[in-house]
């Protein structure tokens, strides 16, 4: 078996504003047998997504992965509200795509 990106596994990855001061990132997936290798290889968690996104991992508010709906979702703080002077992303919807390229090791 080779390794996977995490956008060839789920069906949905995206970003969007959870309130002014924090943005939330969804990756769902289509099977639970994707969700589980991506829970069990440990690509996707708090100290993985503080990393990637350069962050402070105080900024991750909620990590949560939902095995009903094979979801994992997190939300972080904002550096400054939606909106104000300086922020580049109103809408929240452009943070996901660091997210997109993350290798799953398909042997965990």
């Amino acid at each position: 078996m080779s390794n996977k990106k995490l956008s060839d596994l789920a069906k949905t990855i995206r970003s969007k504003n959870a309130g002014t001061d924090k943005i939330t990132f969804d990756v769902i997936f289509r099977a639970a047998d994707a969700y589980e290798l991506v829970k069990r290889s440990g690509a996707l968690s708090r100290d993985s997504v503080a990393s990637l996104l350069k962050i402070d991992p105080a900024r991750i508010t909620d990590f949560v992965e939902y095995d009903p709906a094979y979801a994992i979702k997190f939300t972080i703080l904002r550096k400054r509200p939606s909106g104000s002077a300086g922020d580049g992303d109103i809408f929240g919807a452009q943070q996901y795509a660091p997210l997109l390229d993350i290798v799953i090791d398909d042997a965990a």
